[in-house]
C-alpha cells in the first residue's frame, strides 16, 4: 500500500467525500481503507429509492452495533457496511442543518468557520439542486444531486392540506433557512434511485492514479509515536499489518471513530488503563455522550388501496415547534409513503396501513459509547439514554399528538379510516402516553457528539494533543443538528478537506 500522504479510514458519507477533495491535488496520495466491500458496481437493490436498505434484516450489506435506546429497551443500530456507507443503505433524506445548528457548534469548537455564513458557499458548492438551480442558496455544479419529494401522491396531497387545514405554514424549501413548517423533503434520490457518496464522488475520481480505494480493510488501531500518528493497524484476509502516512483522517462514522480511538489509547485514560490499554492521549470526551434523535412510528389505515409512489418511499415532513421549545422546528413528522413491510424489502398487502415516522429533533446528549474490552471485536456499550428528562418525554408526546391531530382532521379523514394506536384514552393520559412511547421507543439513526468539536477535536477535525490525527464525521458535532444529518456528513468531508489541502486548521 505504499506510504499515502493521507489514509481515510472509512469510504462513507464523509470519507468518500474527503478522498475524492483531497485527491483533487495530484501531488498528494490517498489511501481509502474500507472496512465493506469496494465493488466495481453497486447490487441494484441498494439502489432503489423506494426501500431502505438498512432497515432490511440480514443485510450482509449493514452492520449492526449492539445498543441500548433505554435501559430497558435493546437495539441493534446498523450503519452501511459498503462504499458510500450508510448513504448507501439510508433513506435519501438530504436536509441541511439549520442556522442555529451552525452557529451552536462555531461556539463549541471557538471556530466562526463553521457558522451558517461561512459554511453557505460550502452547502452550495456541494450540490446539483435539480429543482431549484443556481443561487444565493444553492448550486448547480456539485457532486450531489439534490431533488424534492413529489407530493403528487394521494397521500401526500392529503397531509398537506391536513397541515394547512390545521394553521402549520407551508415551507417550500427545506434547504433555506425559512419558518418551519409542511414541505417537500430534499434528497439524494433521484428518479428512484439512491446516489450515495460512492457513486457522486468516488466514481469521479475513480481514475486518478494518486487515490486508492480498498475494501474489506479493517483497520483496528491507529498507531501513534512521538505524539503523532504514523499509520494504523489494518486487518484483510485474517492478517494484521501495520500502514504508515502522512497523516491519518478517522471517518468510520459515530460509532466506529470514538472505538477506534479508545483502541489506540485517545480517550478517558482511566478507563482505557483499566482495560489494559496504553494510554497515548488522556481525551474523557471521546464517547462520553451521544446525540441522536428518538423516535416512534404511528401508522393509519388507508380506506381504500392507493398505487405505490414511483420514485421514493417519502412523502412530505411537517417540522413544528414544541410548546415552549426554545429550538425552533424541533419536532418532526415524516411521511411514508408505503407499508413499513414494503420499506424493508418485503411486501405489503394491498390496503396495508401506511406510517408517520415522528421525531424529536432537539439538539440533546446523553448516554454516551464505552469500550468494554482491548479486543477490536468485542463491540463497545452503547447507551442513547431515551426518554430520561421529562423535556424529552413531553416533546415526544406532543409529536404524537400532532400526528394524531393530523390524521383525525377532517381533509385527511377523506381518505384514511384513523390512527391504529394509540387510542383516544391513551392520547389523553400523560402517563398512560409515556408508557405507549416507552414501549415503542426508536431512533432515527442520527448520531452525533462521540468525538466532539471542542471536548476532543478542533473545529476542523484535528484530535487534540496528537499530531496528524483527524476525525471527520458525525461524530464531531456536538450535538445532532435540528435535521438529519446526511447533509452536514457530506458537509464535514468538504470542511475537512478544505482545510488539509490549504495546509492550515
Amino acid at each position: 500500500m505504499g506510504h499515502p500522504d493521507i489514509l481515510v479510514v472509512g469510504a462513507g458519507g464523509s470519507g468518500a467525500v474527503l478522498a475524492a477533495r483531497l485527491s483533487e491535488d495530484p501531488g498528494r496520495t490517498v489511501l481509502v481503507l474500507e472496512e465493506g466491500p469496494v465493488p466495481p458496481e453497486l447490487p441494484p437493490e441498494l439502489l432503489d429509492a423506494r426501500v431502505v436498505p438498512g432497515a432490511q434484516p440480514g443485510s450482509e450489506f449493514v452492520r449492526h452495533h449492539p445498543a441500548h435506546l433505554t435501559p430497558d429497551r435493546p437495539y441493534a443500530a446498523p450503519r452501511g457496511r459498503i462504499l458510500g456507507g450508510s448513504t448507501t443503505v439510508n433513506g435519501g433524506y438530504f436536509i441541511r442543518a439549520r442556522r442555529e445548528d451552525f452557529d451552536r457548534w462555531a461556539a463549541a469548537a471557538g471556530d466562526p468557520r463553521w457558522s451558517y455564513e461561512r459554511v453557505l458557499p460550502l452547502l452550495r458548492g456541494l450540490e446539483h439542486d435539480l429543482d431549484l438551480g443556481a443561487g444565493p442558496l444553492h448550486g448547480d455544479r456539485g457532486p450531489v444531486r439534490v431533488a424534492r419529494t413529489d407530493l403528487s401522491h394521494p397521500a401526500a396531497e392529503a397531509f398537506r392540506a391536513a397541515a394547512k387545514e390545521l394553521g402549520f405554514p407551508e415551507e417550500l424549501d427545506k434547504n433555506a433557512q425559512d419558518a418551519p413548517g409542511f414541505g417537500p423533503v430534499p434528497s439524494n434520490s433521484v428518479g428512484g434511485r439512491r446516489i450515495n457518496t460512492g457513486l457522486s464522488y468516488l466514481a469521479a475520481a475513480a481514475g486518478r492514479p494518486n487515490l486508492t480505494v480498498l475494501g474489506d480493510h479493517a483497520v483496528r488501531a491507529v498507531l501513534v509515536s512521538g505524539g503523532r500518528a504514523t499509520g494504523v493497524v489494518v486487518e484483510h484476509a485474517g492478517r494484521r499489518s501495520a500502514v504508515e502516512a502522512g497523516e491519518v483522517i478517522l471517518c468510520a462514522g459515530a460509532f466506529g471513530s470514538p472505538h477506534l480511538l479508545h483502541l489506540s489509547g485517545i480517550g478517558p485514560a482511566e478507563d482505557l488503563a483499566r482495560l489494559g490499554v496504553p494510554v497515548v492521549q488522556d481525551l474523557p470526551a471521546v464517547g462520553a455522550v451521544l446525540g441522536d434523535h428518538p423516535q416512534v412510528v404511528l401508522e393509519w389505515t388507508p380506506r381504500r388501496p392507493m398505487a405505490a409512489p414511483v420514485g421514493t418511499w417519502i412523502g412530505g415532513a411537517l417540522h413544528t415547534t414544541s410548546s415552549g421549545g426554545e429550538h425552533p422546528g424541533d419536532l418532526e413528522i415524516l411521511q411514508s409513503l408505503v407499508p413499513l413491510t414494503a420499506l424493508i424489502g418485503g411486501t405489503a398487502a394491498p390496503g396495508a396501513p401506511l406510517a408517520f415516522l415522528v421525531s424529536d429533533q432537539a439538539p440533546r446528549v446523553r448516554g454516551g459509547l464505552r469500550t468494554e474490552s482491548a479486543d477490536p471485536d468485542v463491540a463497545p456499550r452503547i447507551d442513547y439514554g431515551y426518554l430520561e428528562a421529562e423535556d424529552d418525554r413531553r416533546r415526544l408526546r406532543e409529536a404524537v399528538r400532532t400526528t394524531a391531530a393530523l390524521i383525525a382532521s377532517p381533509v385527511f379523514a377523506e381518505l384514511s379510516s384513523g390512527l391504529l394506536e394509540p387510542g383516544p384514552a391513551v392520547l389523553g393520559d400523560d402517563r398512560a402516553l409515556d408508557a405507549w412511547i416507552r414501549s415503542r421507543i426508536g431512533t432515527s439513526q442520527h448520531t452525533c457528539g462521540t468525538v466532539p468539536m471542542g471536548g476532543a477535536v478542533d473545529g476542523q477535525g484535528r484530535v487534540h494533543g496528537v499530531r496528524g490525527l483527524r476525525v471527520a464525521d458525525t461524530s464531531i458535532l456536538p450535538a445532532a443538528p435540528l435535521r438529519g444529518p446526511a447533509a452536514t456528513a457530506v458537509l464535514i468531508g468538504e470542511i475537512v478537506a478544505a482545510a488539509v489541502l490549504r495546509g492550515a486548521g
